[in-house]
């Protein structure tokens, strides 16, 4: 799954650890994610969404493969 995370908090000057704290769980789940090697549950993607005041599929894309 395509994700946004590293620009959106680019745009808000958040690093991984800003945006970690913020949804309640470790930096190194944000680079996970970020690098596309963890998928988020259902809850941490509208979490993460919030915080940039967006919706999950402005953040999160499905690929062919998913």
């Amino acid at each position: 799954m395509k994700n946004t995370i590293k620009v959106e908090r680019a745009i808000k000057d958040y690093t991984q650890e800003d945006l970690a704290k913020l949804v309640k769980v470790s930096r190194q789940t944000i680079n996970a994610i970020e690098k596309r090697k963890y998928v988020p549950s259902t809850a941490l993607s509208m979490k993460i969404a919030r915080v940039f005041g967006k919706k999950v599929d402005d953040i999160f894309t499905l690929e062919d493969t998913d």
